[in-house]
């Protein structure tokens, strides 16, 4: 499964996926709490995030974090990863 997570309203993102076609769910984290969590925010009061990606297994935990996240390249690296968590 994958979700995109922004700070955005509900409305808002709704609208961002419907325009780009994105094939997956965007959820607002409009405390900012998921966020800080898994470390795309310093904290709530930051004044934008990291655009990140996280992979999390099939035991709920974080099994790679991609602080710096290249396009062009990404897909293959999480699908890498996919094949190695199996």
């Amino acid at each position: 499964m994958i979700l995109g997570v922004s700070w955005d309203p509900v409305a808002d993102n709704a609208g961002f996926r419907t325009k780009f076609d994105f094939p997956y769910d965007l959820l607002s984290d409009l405390d900012r709490s998921a966020s800080v969590a898994y470390g795309a925010a310093e904290n709530e009061e930051a004044a934008r995030t990291s655009r990140i990606s996280v992979l999390v297994g099939p035991d709920g935990k974080v099994a790679v974090a991609y602080e710096k996240v290249v396009p062009a390249e990404h897909p293959d690296q999480v699908l890498a990863d996919l094949d190695r968590l199996k």
